[in-house]
C-alpha cells in the first residue's frame, strides 16, 4: 500500500509504523530518509510475567529441570556430606583447605538442603504442576465432548474399505457402531455417535453441492446414516497419571527427607540398646524430626548365630547369620524376635536391619602400679572374609605419672602363626582365637575435646614399643590368658568368653509406602500412555442409484499405527452381508483434518 510521502507494508498496521518513507518507496521527488525497523508493542510486566509462566510451565523446562535435579544430585554422592560422614566432612576439608573452603560455602558437603539444590526441586515441582492443571482441564473437555463429525470424503485417509449390503443404512450403521463399541456396555472401546446427514451430493466447481448424476455406485437423493466413533482418550488420561505421579514422588520423597531419621548402634551379646537419640553411635535426622516422636521401645541381643561352610567346594562361605533379639514394647510387654541379612525387623514403623557382625573380647588393662586402668569389651572390624578383624584399645586412665598406653592389632578366630612369628585367621569361627597387639605409650589426645575415630589410633605423639632389634614388641593372647606388656607397663588379660557383636542400622521413613505407590502408579500411566492407540473411525451408509445400501468406513490415527486398517475392516465385518467392492488401500498422502475437529489436548 502506498501513501503520499511514505511506504507502508500492505498487513502492517499504522501503529506498528513510524511514518517515515523507505528507500525506494514512491515519494513526490524529496529525498527520504532511511526508515526504522517496525515497532513492536511492549510486553508490559503482565505480559514478561505471562511469557516467563508459559516457558516454565513447558515440558522442554520441566525435562530440563529434571536433568538439573539428576546433575545436582551428583556432588551428594561424590562428596561426603555433613549429616551422613562428618568426620570425612573434616578429613576432606583438611586435605584440601582451599577447595574445601569454598566447596563448604557453596553448600557442597550439605547438598540436599542446600540452597541451589532446594531451589531446582521446588522450581520443577511448579513446572510440572504449571503443566498438568492446563492439561487436565482440556482433557476434562475433552472427555465430556463427542466424536468428531462424518468428514465428507473418505478418498484420502490412511485407511479406508467399502461394502455394498442389502440391510437399510441404519441397519448397516447401527451394526458398525455395536462392533465399535464393544461387548461391554459399561467399558467401551470406542465412544459412538449414531447420526444423519442430508441427502449426499456432489461438489460442482462452483463448490456447492450437487446431486449426483445417475449411476451405480453415486448416492440417491435420500439421506445416510452415519457414525463417528473415537477411542485413545486413555492414552492422555496414562499421560496425566503419570506426570501426576511424578508429582507425587517429589512430595513424598521432599517429605520423607524433612521427617526421616536413621541410625546405627553396635550393640554385643548380652546387652542392647533404647530407642534414643543418645544410645545410637551414629544419628542422622530430617529438618522436622524431633526427638520426641521417637518410640520409646529397647531391644537386647541375646546370642548371635553365625554359619560358615566347611568343606572344600565353598570353605568359608557364609551360610546365615541370626540375631536373636527380644524387644522390650513401652507397655513393659517382651517378645522374642530374630533380625536376618535382608529380614529386616519392623518395630513401630522402623525397620532394623543386620548390617554387620564381629568379634568384641573382653580385655582387661592393669597398668605398672597394678590398677585397672582399662577394662570392657572392645569391637574388633573384619577385614576379610576370614574374619581377620582389626581393632584399637586406648588406656587413657592409668596412674597419676604413667604415660597412656595405646593397643593396636588384629584377632584372629582360628589363628595358624607361621615360622617366622607372622599369625593369619584361617577360618571365620573361633577355634583357636589369637589376639595380637602392638603396644604405643605416650599422650593420646583425648584431653584436648577433639574427636577421634574409635577405631583408628593416632601414632603421631606414641612412640611404640620395640625390642633390642628394633622390631616393634607384638603381643600374644589368647582367652583366659594374661599377658605381661613391654617395659614394664602393666598387664593384659583376654576374657574367657568371646562374645559376638552386631552392627545395627534402624531406619524410619514415613513415605516409603507412597513412593511405592507412585512409583507404581508413574509406571502404569507411562505403559498406558505408550501402548494406547488413538484412533477415530468414520462410518457412513447411503443407498445408491441401483437400490443397494453401501457401506464406506474410514480411519485416522495419531501417528503411525499398523493396526488402523484391521480397526477398519472388523467395522466394515460387522455390516450384515457385506460384498466388499474394492480392497483396502492404504495411501501415504497424510489426511489434514479440520481445525475445529481437534481438541486442545490434542494439539499439546
Amino acid at each position: 500500500m502506498a501513501e503520499e510521502g511514505r511506504y507502508v507494508p500492505e498487513g502492517i498496521a499504522d501503529e506498528f509504523t513510524q511514518g517515515e518513507p523507505a528507500r525506494g518507496a514512491p515519494s513526490s521527488g524529496e529525498k527520504q530518509p532511511r526508515p526504522s525497523r517496525p515497532n513492536a508493542p511492549a510486553l508490559g510486566l503482565v505480559g514478561t510475567l505471562r511469557w516467563m509462566w508459559r516457558q516454565l510451565t513447558s515440558m522442554r523446562v520441566a525435562l530440563m529441570l529434571l536433568m538439573l535435579l539428576a546433575v545436582a544430585a551428583v556432588p551428594g554422592s561424590v562428596l561426603p556430606q555433613r549429616n551422613q560422614d562428618a568426620a570425612g566432612v573434616i578429613e576432606y576439608l583438611a586435605d584440601h583447605p582451599t577447595a574445601g573452603e569454598w566447596l563448604d560455602k557453596a553448600g557442597f558437603f550439605d547438598v540436599y538442603t542446600s540452597v541451589w539444590f532446594s531451589a531446582i526441586y521446588i522450581l520443577l515441582f511448579v513446572s510440572l504442576v504449571g503443566c498438568i492443571l492446563p492439561r487436565s482441564m482440556a482433557h476434562y473437555r475433552a472427555l465430556r465432548g463427542r466424536p468428531p463429525r462424518v468428514p465428507f470424503r473418505f478418498d484420502r485417509f490412511p485407511a479406508k474399505a467399502s461394502a455394498s449390503t442389502d440391510a437399510s443404512p441404519e441397519q448397516a450403521a447401527d451394526a458398525v457402531a455395536a462392533r465399535l463399541r464393544g461387548k461391554i456396555s459399561w467399558l467401551p472401546t470406542f465412544r459412538v455417535d449414531r447420526g444423519e446427514e442430508p441427502a449426499r451430493g456432489v461438489r460442482g466447481a462452483s463448490g456447492r453441492s450437487e446431486l449426483a448424476s445417475a449411476g451405480p455406485g453415486r448416492p440417491s437423493g435420500q439421506p445416510s446414516a452415519t457414525v463417528s466413533a473415537e477411542r485413545g482418550y486413555l492414552r492422555e488420561t496414562g499421560n496425566l497419571v503419570f506426570h501426576l505421579a511424578l508429582v507425587g514422588l517429589l512430595v513424598s520423597v521432599a517429605t520423607g527427607q524433612l521427617l526421616h531419621y536413621r541410625g546405627q548402634a553396635i550393640v554385643t551379646e548380652g546387652r542392647g540398646f533404647a530407642n534414643a537419640v543418645v544410645d545410637y553411635d551414629t544419628f542422622e535426622k530430617g529438618a522436622w524430626f524431633r526427638p520426641e516422636s521417637l518410640v520409646p521401645f529397647s531391644m537386647t541381643l541375646d546370642r548371635f548365630v553365625s554359619e560358615f561352610a566347611s568343606d572344600t567346594v565353598a570353605f568359608a562361605q557364609a551360610r546365615d547369620f541370626t540375631a536373636y533379639v527380644t524387644v522390650t514394647e513401652p507397655s513393659g510387654e517382651q517378645r522374642p524376635e530374630t533380625v536376618k541379612v535382608n529380614h529386616p525387623l519392623v518395630v513401630d514403623g522402623a525397620k532394623i536391619y543386620l548390617q554387620g557382625n564381629g568379634f568384641a573380647p573382653d580385655i582387661t588393662v592393669r597398668d605398672a602400679e597394678g590398677e585397672i586402668a582399662f577394662s570392657g569389651r572392645v569391637t574388633f572390624v573384619p577385614q576379610d572374609t576370614m574374619y581377620t578383624s582389626r581393632g584399637v584399645v586406648k588406656v587413657p586412665d592409668v596412674s597419676p605419672g604413667l604415660e597412656q598406653i595405646g593397643l593396636v592389632g588384629y584377632f584372629l578366630p582360628t589363628a595358624e602363626v607361621e615360622p617366622d612369628g607372622s599369625a593369619r585367621s584361617v577360618f571365620p569361627q573361633p577355634v583357636d582365637p589369637l589376639l595380637v597387639l602392638e603396644v604405643y605409650t605416650g599422650d593420646l589426645g583425648l584431653d584436648e575435646g577433639t574427636p577421634q575415630n574409635v577405631y583408628e589410633l593416632d601414632t603421631a605423639s606414641l612412640s611404640p614399643a620395640v625390642e633390642d632389634s628394633g622390631e616393634r614388641v607384638k603381643v600374644l593372647a589368647r582367652p583366659g590368658e594374661t599377658v605381661e606388656l613391654p617395659d614394664g607397663l602393666g598387664t593384659l588379660t583376654l576374657g574367657d568368653e568371646l562374645p559376638r557383636y552386631v552392627a545395627l542400622d534402624l531406619r524410619h521413613d514415613p513415605s516409603l509406602g507412597f513412593v511405592l505407590v507412585f512409583s507404581l502408579l508413574a509406571l502404569g500411566g507411562l505403559t498406558v500412555s505408550l501402548f494406547t492407540p488413538r484412533r477415530r473411525v468414520w462410518a457412513r451408509a447411503y443407498v445408491a442409484q441401483d437400490g443397494a445400501t453401501v457401506v464406506e468406513v474410514a480411519g485416522l490415527a495419531r501417528g503411525d499405527d499398523a493396526g488402523l486398517q484391521a480397526e477398519v475392516d472388523r467395522a466394515l465385518a460387522a455390516v450384515p452381508d457385506p460384498v466388499v467392492e474394492r480392497e483396502p488401500v492404504v495411501e501415504s498422502d497424510p489426511v489434514v483434518e479440520p481445525v475445529e475437529t481437534r481438541t486442545r489436548s490434542e494439539k499439546d
